[in-house]
């Protein structure tokens, strides 16, 4: 996990408490909407990725957006996540490829493309 929080914040900016949530949230989004199996291969290949989205589940979710992540809101409402916690609009595709780049050479295309193509609306921030 650290070194792709490394990454991210080298193409981001975001400080690595920020990347790491960041990363833990996106996960936690890719648990809930993604195809399980593919998921759940995903997150067994990146150490400590459990841990960051136990953490991603806390806070930056309140107000209008955290509604919608609650009722299903999409990728909308996983962006109105990311700026809960300081992610701007200009990082979020940066922070998206980054981490897509990383799971693609842990995980392999295999794991990344169902992934990808399963969940609406993704595919434009990878």
């Amino acid at each position: 996990m650290d070194e792709l929080i490394a990454r991210v914040t080298q193409k981001t900016g975001l400080d690595a408490a920020t990347a790491r949530k960041a990363i833990g949230i996106i996960l936690g989004y890719l648990q809930k909407e993604g195809p399980s199996s593919e998921v759940n291969q995903l997150i067994a290949a990146l150490p400590g990725a459990q841990d960051a989205i136990e953490e991603g589940k806390t806070g930056g979710s309140g107000g209008l957006m955290g509604m919608m992540g609650s009722m299903g809101g999409g990728v909308m409402a996983l962006g109105g996540q990311l700026m809960g916690i300081g992610v701007s609009m200009g990082q979020m595709q940066p922070l998206g490829k980054e981490l897509f780049t990383y799971g693609r050479e842990k995980a392999g295309e295999d794991v990344m493309g169902p992934i990808v193509g399963s969940i609406p609306g993704l595919s434009q921030f990878v």
